[in-house]
């Protein structure tokens, strides 16, 4: 009976803390991404501006390796058991995919925009066994575009 108490006590705690953190990086998502709006990040192939106005571009990048705490892998099991979504891992994925691109944009602060933005998404797990918490690695990955400031273009009209 002990084991039990301590147990629903630990996954309590996980749980709250859990919850916690989660909501702490939601915040700072939110923050980040209304001081980078001005950067868009899209998945066209060509530059929303005038293409012969481009100084260069640069492969940019940004990835996140985010922890399955054992309190959603407890929820995703039970999920997995009588069917449905997973929406614990639903929000750590979402929560990982846009702090990848907010990492891709804080790699370029100074471009103008970012074309071909791709997100790609894998499971890192340790250890062979399914009992084992893994981790989800997020790679946002695009070209940044720089374009020609207005003082240079006057000068070379």
């Amino acid at each position: 009976m002990d084991s039990l108490t301590i147990f629903l006590i630990l996954l309590a705690l996980g749980f709250v803390f859990g919850k916690l953190a989660e909501g702490r990086h939601y915040r700072s998502i939110q923050a980040r991404e209304e001081m980078l709006v001005r950067l868009p990040a899209t998945s066209c192939k060509k530059p929303m501006g005038n293409s012969s106005l481009i100084s260069h571009a640069e492969l940019v990048h940004g990835h996140v390796v985010v922890s399955v705490d054992y309190f959603k892998q407890l929820l995703a099991g039970l999920r997995n058991f009588f069917g449905g979504t997973i929406q614990a891992y639903e929000t750590l994925l979402d929560r990982a995919r846009r702090e990848a691109v907010l990492r891709l944009k804080e790699s370029c602060p100074t471009a103008n925009e970012i074309l071909n933005l791709r997100i790609e998404t894998s499971s890192i797990s340790k250890g062979g066994s399914g009992d084992r918490v893994g981790s989800v690695e997020v790679l946002a990955y695009g070209t940044a575009i720089y374009y020609q400031e207005a003082s240079s273009q006057h000068l070379s009209s």
